[in-house]
């Protein structure tokens, strides 16, 4: 199960993710999203584990809680929304013959 956690402290990373969540269970992927240019951490991340029953108790006991000063937000993650690209079907788009 993939689990979206937010509102994480720019100090945490991947490693520090991780092990919040292994208390739960077996954590197959942690990673704190940071900026491409900067590398600063982007304030949220994703955490994946192996089962799912593990993965919603750390849901529930994490949700809202205090995790290095903030309280931060645990769900399940959503996929992400596919992003219309150029000549993508249905765009409409004019072509001057001259």
């Amino acid at each position: 199960m993939n689990i979206f956690v937010s509102n994480l402290s720019f100090r945490v990373n991947s490693e520090d993710l991780k092990q919040l969540f292994v208390e739960y269970g077996e954590v197959t992927s942690a990673k704190v999203i940071t900026d491409k240019f900067s590398g600063r951490s982007r304030g949220f991340g994703f955490v994946e584990m192996k089962n799912d029953d593990e993965a919603k108790k750390a849901i529930e006991e994490l949700n809202q809680a205090e995790y290095d000063g903030k309280v931060i937000s645990v769900s399940i993650a959503r996929p992400r929304p596919e992003r219309r690209t150029e000549g993508q079907a249905g765009e409409r788009r004019s072509f001057n013959k001259y």
